[in-house]
């Protein structure tokens, strides 16, 4: 019963300083802000987290957790593996930039802060890259497709999609890569022209 109280209390305050980070930004924001938006103390707060970079740490690891979830659904769907695929990258890229646009000045603080939030992606791009992995395997023993080294493969499509976020959450491929049937076939072909068997 403790338990359940003590992660509630955590995942609490991670939401209390997610919403304060978006609101008024990373560097704006106060432990102090954190423990009085959350109606707990400070010693509350110094429980949970040792400083504001431990909180921040929890937000994005947070937030990543939620859009991994979002992929195993994705991973887990009764599909063929090519569409499977082109599931798992339209869900990914749109949920990178909700959550993205869903923190507010985080934004900005993803753009200059990269390195902070890319060391809390290790633990999520090893794993998406092994659920990206599983697809093409699926897509190989399906007869879908023709892939050599799936490990290498996987990891080349996962570091495509994460080049491709900074393009898509800024508008620079837009809503319109999921509106226009054009524009979404040349992204199939894209991805597929390499891996599909004609």
């Amino acid at each position: 019963m403790m338990t359940i109280t003590v992660s509630k209390t955590r995942e609490m305050l991670v939401d209390v300083a997610r919403q304060l980070f978006a609101r008024m930004g990373v560097d704006n924001t106060t432990m102090n802000d954190i423990a009085q938006a959350s109606q707990k103390g400070r010693r509350t707060l110094y429980t949970y987290f040792k400083n504001k970079n431990d909180i921040y740490q929890a937000v994005v690891e947070t937030e990543v957790g939620k859009l991994y979830n979002m992929l195993l659904e994705v991973a887990a769907k009764e599909l063929p593996a090519d569409e499977k695929l082109m599931a798992f990258i339209y869900i990914r890229l749109d949920a990178v930039k909700s959550l993205v646009v869903r923190n507010g000045t985080l934004r900005a603080n993803f753009f200059r802060d990269i390195w902070r939030v890319e060391k809390v992606r290790k633990g999520f791009d090893k794993k998406e890259t092994e659920l990206i992995k599983r697809i093409l395997n699926d897509g190989v023993s399906e007869g879908l497709f023709d892939v050599a080294d799936a490990d290498r493969t996987a990891l080349v499509l996962h570091h495509a999609l994460k080049g491709l976020e900074v393009p898509y959450i800024r508008g620079l491929m837009g809503d319109a890569v999921s509106r226009k049937i054009n524009r979404k076939d040349e992204v199939i072909h894209l991805v597929f022209n390499g891996i599909k068997i004609k």
